[in-house]
C-alpha cells in the first residue's frame, strides 16, 4: 500500500517521521509532494527511500492513502484537480480542523476521514484526533485506526468538540512551552539564575512530570496535593497563579473558537457544504 502527504510543512513533516520511526510504514511505501520542492527534498534526503512527487495529480495516481497536510484555505483548489483522478478504493484524509469528513465526501468519491496529529507524536507519544466520514469503509476505519496507533493514542470524537479537542492535543504543546518559557524568563529576571541552567531544571522537571502521569504514580490533582504542603511555599506560588490566571484559559479557548469560526465560514462558502 502506498502513502501519499500532500503538504511537507510543519505537521507534513511530523506524519512522515512519525510513520516511518515507528516503523509502520517502510520509507518505499511513502510519495510526498510539496509547493516548495526544498522541503520534500530536505526529507528525502533525512529518508532516502522516500519518493517525490512534482504535482497532486502524481500522488493522486499512486496512492492508495492520501494526507492533506495543507491550509484550509487552499483544500478546495486542491481538491478541485485531484477529484478526476480519484476512485472509490482510495482514502482520502485531512490533518486539518476546519475541514470536516462530510465536506470532503460530498466533492469527492472516495473514502474520507480526519486524522488530526499533535507535535508529541513524533516521539510516539500523547494523542490524535480521528474522525471518519458515512463514506468510510469499515477496512479504512481499522487501517486508520492501526496507522495513528503506531505513534499516538487515537480518540475518535464527535465533529462538535473537533475545535476543543485539537486545541488541547494538537495547539497544547505550543501553549504550555510558551508558559514554560515565561516561567523560565521569570526566574532569570528575578533571581540571575543562569538561563541554560534554569531552562534545563525546567525541561527536566517537564519530563519527570509526564512520566509521573504516564506511570500512573498521580493524576494532575494528586500530583498538586502532593508537593502543595499546606503553608507552605509551594501554596503561595499557586495562591498568585490562582489570582493570575483567573479567566485565562476561559479566553483562549474564545481566541481560539473565533478564528476557528473564521475558517468555518471561508471553507462552507467554498465547498457550499455546511460543517456539520
Amino acid at each position: 500500500m502506498i502513502t501519499g502527504i500532500i503538504g511537507t510543512g510543519n505537521m507534513g513533516t511530523i506524519l512522515v517521521e512519525s510513520l516511518i520511526t515507528s516503523g509502520f510504514l517502510d520509507q518505499h511505501q511513502l510519495i510526498i509532494s510539496n509547493r516548495t520542492l526544498s522541503k520534500a527534498q530536505a526529507l528525502k534526503e533525512k529518508y532516502p527511500g522516500i519518493s517525490i512527487a512534482h504535482s497532486s495529480v502524481e500522488i493522486t495516481k499512486s496512492a492508495d492513502l492520501i494526507f492533506l497536510c495543507v491550509k484550509p484555505h487552499e483544500m478546495y483548489p486542491l481538491l478541485e484537480i485531484m477529484e478526476p483522478h480519484l476512485t472509490a478504493t482510495q482514502c482520502l484524509v485531512t490533518i486539518t480542523s476546519p475541514l470536516s469528513p462530510k465536506q470532503l465526501e460530498n466533492t469527492v468519491p472516495c473514502s474520507c476521514a480526519r486524522l488530526i496529529p499533535s507535535i508529541t507524536n513524533r516521539a510516539q507519544a500523547g494523542a490524535s484526533i480521528l474522525t471518519f466520514g458515512e463514506s468510510c469503509t469499515k477496512e479504512w476505519q481499522e487501517y486508520l485506526q492501526l496507522l495513528a496507533s503506531s505513534f499516538s493514542r487515537p480518540l475518535q470524537i464527535e465533529t462538535q468538540y473537533t475545535r476543543v479537542t485539537s486545541d488541547i492535543v494538537s495547539c497544547g504543546p505550543a501553549f504550555f512551552s510558551y508558559l514554560a518559557r515565561s516561567f523560565i524568563d521569570a526566574a532569570v529576571q528575578h533571581t540571575g539564575i543562569n538561563k541554560e541552567q534554569a531552562t534545563e531544571l525546567t525541561q527536566s522537571m517537564l519530563i519527570g512530570l509526564g512520566e509521573l502521569l504516564n506511570k500512573q504514580y498521580f493524576t494532575l490533582p494528586t500530583l498538586q496535593e502532593k508537593v502543595c504542603v499546606k503553608g507552605g511555599i509551594t501554596g503561595e506560588g499557586i495562591q498568585v497563579l490562582n489570582e493570575e490566571l483567573d479567566g485565562v484559559f476561559k479566553r483562549l479557548f474564545e481566541a481560539t473558537e473565533n478564528k476557528f469560526k473564521e475558517d468555518l465560514t471561508e471553507i462552507e462558502e467554498q465547498f457550499g457544504v455546511t460543517y456539520y
